[in-house]
């Protein structure tokens, strides 16, 4: 039996040894349950957080708000407690139960999610959003470390890569009820509650996106916190003060993650950007309605986003299996290479069509990247795994969300002057911070198979 060391309390279950043949893994077809359960969270926290960013008309009218108050709504309330609160949430899913400090989440965002329908007031509506992003905050480092736990390296990247469709699923969703049933509930008149009288519409579409929540919560009581395996101080016998500090680790593995940080950045940047702009630019260069390109967008992000995911993980595990140590790294340079061609060409096509086709090409292959979140936790040791991936996301959303869509509007505004030169600010943020990130990627292959051997050797 592989060695369990003295860590119950303090970790919120026993460690083993990463890898041990003879720790027993829990079950396949139990560990895709889990990944399941945790992709039907990791959808609907992007509904509840993008579904405040459809309702912008009803919500500046009942609040008599304006659109510099409403972006702070969806951005800066959102993001700022999401970013921040990442990492002490983080240090206390390295130590305490995981399963319970997700279904906490899960229950904060989705009572914040119901308590924005019943805001009065701007103020009111601002704290429920901070509310959102604490919730939310809980739930991908936990989920990932949950992960590692569940699934040897061989095959995590597929499981992770399944668990990641929750961002273009959800994002997808998302633009899909902005274009039928929102605007069938915007339309539709004031709606008797029970025990609370007469409200807007558009008011219960945020009770409608919160329900969920309690589905999964329940979910989650049929699943087991994993024992965690693959702390350094583990194979030692010794307690988790052996292992070097957080800010230790994160020093000596710094052109690792450095590299990495920076490739996932820039490719946020340009990711986050599209996002936020492509129905505009499809209304502005094509004359579209934004409600139309936002729902082909929807149905291309969803489906494509999925199987590029998919794609990426398998090619991952296949060529970790076969002894590529950066075999994660090289995927995401990979994705880079055969995405970012076409998704540059959708910004310059001289019809809507085939702006769409281009996009139905890059989607699948941009979103190979997300091994990304597969390459830390191979060289993290089990205590430090969710903070640096709390880490990650701080890094990532805090320069792709923060700055992406802001700067395409940038340039738009102060470059070129001319809104219908959106396409062009588009295509120049692309065609530089791609294949900058290629690069980045590419100078960490070495560091980061060091530090993978380096793991394997110290029995992590």
């Amino acid at each position: 039996m592989a060695t369990q060391t003295a860590k119950d309390a303090s970790h919120g279950g026993p460690v083993l040894d990463a890898d041990d043949p003879s720790a027993g893994w829990p079950r396949p077809a139990y560990g895709w349950y889990v990944v399941g359960v945790l992709l039907l969270a990791y959808t609907l926290s992007f509904v509840d957080r993008m579904i405040l960013s459809l309702l912008v008309a009803p919500i500046r009218t009942a609040l008599d708000i304006s659109d510099t108050e409403v972006s702070l709504l969806i951005g800066l309330a959102f993001a700022l407690f999401y970013t921040l609160l990442g990492l002490p949430i983080a240090w206390i899913a390295d130590r305490w139960n995981r399963r319970n400090l997700i279904l906490a989440g899960i229950a904060l965002w989705s009572a914040m999610t119901a308590g924005c329908g019943f805001a009065g007031s701007y103020a009111t509506l601002f704290l429920a959003r901070m509310g959102v992003g604490v919730g939310e905050a809980a739930l991908s480092p936990a989920a990932y470390s949950m992960l590692s736990d569940v699934f040897p390296r061989n095959r995590l990247a597929r499981a992770m890569a399944v668990y990641s469709i929750g961002v273009p699923l959800g994002a997808g969703i998302a633009m899909i009820l902005g274009s039928f049933v929102v605007q069938a509930v915007l339309a539709a008149p004031a709606i008797d509650l029970p025990l609370i009288g007469p409200v807007e519409a558009w008011r219960t579409i945020f009770l409608w996106v919160a329900a969920p929540g309690l589905i999964v919560c329940l979910l989650l009581l049929t699943i087991r916190e994993p024992l965690r395996r693959g702390a350094q101080s583990a194979g030692a016998g010794g307690d988790a003060a052996r292992a070097p500090g957080f800010l230790a680790h994160l020093a000596e593995q710094r052109v690792a993650l450095g590299t990495l940080f920076a490739g996932m950045s820039l490719i946020g940047l340009v990711m986050y950007g599209v996002i936020a702009w492509v129905p505009t630019f499809f209304a502005r260069t094509y004359g579209m309605e934004v409600s139309q390109a936002g729902l082909w967008f929807g149905v291309i992000m969803a489906i494509g986003g999925a199987a590029g995911l998919v794609m990426g993980g398998t090619l991952a595990d296949r060529m970790f299996g076969k002894g590529v140590a950066d075999a994660h790294l090289r995927v995401m340079r990979l994705s880079i290479l055969l995405g970012g061609p076409p998704l540059l060409a959708a910004m310059l096509m001289p019809s809507a069509p085939l702006a769409f086709v281009m996009l139905a090409l890059a989607f699948p292959m941009l979103t190979m990247h997300g091994v990304g979140t597969v390459a830390l936790q191979l060289i993290t040791p089990n205590e430090y795994r969710a903070r640096v991936t709390a880490l990650y996301f701080f890094v990532v959303n805090l320069t792709g969300l923060g700055f992406g869509p802001m700067l395409m509007a940038l340039l738009t505004d102060h470059f070129f002057h001319d809104d219908g030169a959106l396409r062009y600010s588009m295509a120049l943020v692309t065609g530089v911070a791609l294949p900058l990130a290629a690069v980045a990627l590419t100078v960490g292959l070495s560091a980061f198979a060091r530090d993978l051997a380096k793991m394997s050797n110290d029995g992590a």
